[in-house]
């Protein structure tokens, strides 16, 4: 019997997270598409392989660029963009948010290609989102299409990420097999500190993109994140006022803004209204908060008055060190935030290849 390839295309790709995890099982990323300069460059360092479209994917075709032979397997995968259905995006969780329709750009290249399967990743609010019109639309037009659909939320911490991130995901088939998603990877959750306490001591501000490690691996997580790494890279943490900066030492592992002295807040027209996440110091403990726009939330490092570093960051998203993330320290954070877990990805396409063979 022939060989089976996979090959895959990477839809609202990002820097790459979804990628990451497609190769290492072995897909072939053969397209990605991706509307931010910033995060399309970091793409190409990262995927020097794959052809990046820099384009709004509502001008995009890709006939033509995506070939495959008569025993490829070919899935398109990728996260039309989330911000809308956010549970902590009221006002934007609704039909009149134009960036909400994307989802149909991605049925339209669905149907262009006709792939074998497909993926469609999501914050957990796409469920509830206009009492799941999009969660449920999404599956009716991949039906219409021909699909078999399966959907699940899962936790990135159960697939070995040091992170609580419920993501849903809508995996279809063309050939009728019923999808079944991956069991949890593991019963003991990885740590901030399993994730991060090899990497070097900053300060607020700190913007040396190379440093050395504090020294030798300390845990399994950290030898396969590091790999062949020499160095961390991306040692860049947001340079924060002093008075904000005051703030840090007040509040303990696992608090936030309440720990704050009112005297320190005078600077908010009305500071109790603040969400329970900001100025959120990290527990090391236990698996991270969430990691999305962990500048505007101002996570706090465990042990340190200061902001989380890119790397660290990234860390606990579980990129590999190697991952080199471009632009300025806040296209960089953003890229890292808005990213799915590479081994939560690599638990979702290991099943897709089990289920193929």
């Amino acid at each position: 019997m022939p060989k089976q390839n996979f090959i895959g295309i990477d839809l609202f790709s990002g820097a790459g997270g979804m990628s990451i995890g497609a190769e290492s099982v072995g897909i072939k990323v053969k397209v990605a598409v991706e509307i931010d300069k910033e995060a399309s460059t970091t793409y190409k360092i990262n995927h020097p392989n794959t052809l990046l479209i820099n384009e709004d994917i509502r001008k995009v075709k890709i006939n033509g660029f995506c070939k495959a032979e008569k025993n490829d397997v070919k899935i398109l995968f990728g996260g039309p963009p989330c911000q809308g259905f956010s549970t902590s995006n009221q006002k934007t969780r609704n039909k009149e948010n134009s960036h909400n329709w994307l989802f149909k750009e991605y049925l339209r290249l669905t149907k262009e290609q006709y792939p074998d399967w497909v993926i469609v990743e999501n914050v957990k609010g796409i469920i509830e989102t206009e009492n799941g019109f999009f969660f449920e639309q999404i599956q009716k037009e991949l039906h219409a299409l021909g699909y078999t659909t399966n959907y699940a939320t899962l936790n990135a911490a159960d697939y070995g990420v040091p992170q609580i991130r419920n993501r849903v995901f809508i995996v279809g088939s063309l050939h009728g097999i019923k999808y079944n998603f991956p069991d949890p990877t593991t019963t003991n959750y990885l740590t901030v500190q399993d994730a991060i306490s090899d990497l070097p001591s900053l300060e607020s501000g700190a913007d040396k993109h190379e440093l050395a490690y504090r020294g030798g691996y300390e845990n399994a997580y950290q030898k396969i994140i590091r790999d062949k790494s020499k160095k961390s890279i991306n040692n860049l943490v947001t340079a924060n006022a002093k008075f904000v900066v005051e703030r840090y030492k007040h509040i303990p592992q696992g608090g936030n803004w309440e720990n704050i002295p009112p005297s320190l807040m005078t600077n908010y027209k009305d500071f109790s209204r603040c969400h329970t996440r900001i100025y959120h110091r990290l527990m090391p403990n236990k698996p991270s908060v969430v990691i999305g726009n962990y500048r505007k939330n101002m996570l706090i490092h465990p042990f340190e008055n200061r902001g989380l570093s890119v790397r660290e960051a990234a860390r606990i998203q579980s990129f590999p060190d190697t991952f080199h993330f471009h632009g300025s320290i806040g296209f960089q954070q953003q890229q890292v935030g808005n990213s799915v877990p590479p081994l939560l990805a690599k638990s979702v396409f290991t099943k897709i290849i089990e289920s193929t063979k």
